[in-house]
């Protein structure tokens, strides 16, 4: 059967991501809309035999969505190959946006059998550990800037490496209110900001999350990660090597950017 132009270009952005290339910008109308760059994502991602590890909140900032007027933040999933430890290397290009500092949560698996729609309240008892992470942000394409969400989800969320600290056990804390901190010594960038900035707070994030995988009827049947959104907006790279993050009462991370 011949091949749609959706199922070629998906094709094309597929080899792009498992080969760490870069291919030419994809037709507008896959990443204009965000419904119709969700759709394409999931085609994209159900091409992928790498194992699914979680999944991530992209667009979290209130601000960011007023300005391009989106009405919530959107989810894509994370593959273990973008999945790496703390200090590890990553390697940029053109198409890289910059890197975030986030908190993460594992989730137990059996939040996979539970029932009914969740809340701030009752998904705590699926939170099984918690820790600091770099997300590197970038395309696949040779593309720059933002002018919808539908340009990151398309593009796998536009997700290029997770880097995650030391995962500490969950406990209730004050997740809406925590100072949290990017710096590069090279650069002399440091750049402050603060869980408020995610979505209200990283709870109501994850709430949003696993609501979106419950309705999406995803089972991973495994204890999996979830990234909450950046706590300090999307920070340039201006000059490569350690990017240091730290979050209040969680812990810190690294990235060595080359």
């Amino acid at each position: 059967m011949k091949k749609t132009l959706r199922d070629k270009i998906s094709d094309k952005l597929v080899n792009a991501f498992v080969k760490n290339k870069i291919i030419s910008a994809i037709p507008s109308k896959f990443s204009k809309k965000l419904d119709e760059a969700d759709k394409f994502r999931k085609l994209c991602e159900s091409k992928i035999k790498d194992p699914i590890i979680g999944f991530k909140a992209g667009g979290t900032a209130i601000p960011l969505m007023k300005k391009l007027k989106e009405k919530e933040p959107f989810v894509a999933s994370v593959f273990s190959k973008n999945f790496i430890k703390s200090g590890k290397k990553v390697k940029i290009n053109k198409s890289t946006l910059g890197i975030e500092l986030e908190v993460c949560y594992l989730i137990k698996k059996s939040f996979f059998s539970s029932k009914g729609k969740f809340t701030n309240t009752n998904i705590i008892k699926y939170i099984s550990h918690m820790a600091p992470c770099i997300e590197v942000v970038g395309y696949r394409q040779k593309k720059k800037g933002i002018s919808s969400f539908g340009d990151l989800s398309s593009d796998f969320g536009g997700n290029i490496k997770f880097l995650i600290g030391q995962k500490k056990k969950f406990k209730k804390i004050n997740f809406g209110n925590l100072q949290t901190n990017i710096s590069n010594k090279k650069s002399n960038k440091s750049v402050n900001g603060n869980t408020n900035a995610v979505y209200i707070n990283p709870i109501n994030s994850l709430r949003f999350i696993l609501n979106k995988v419950k309705k999406d009827k995803i089972n991973l049947n495994k204890n999996f990660y979830v990234f909450t959104g950046s706590t300090v907006g999307v920070v340039p790279i201006i000059k490569k090597g350690i990017y240091s993050g730290k979050i209040e009462k969680i812990g810190s991370v690294k990235a060595i950017i080359i």
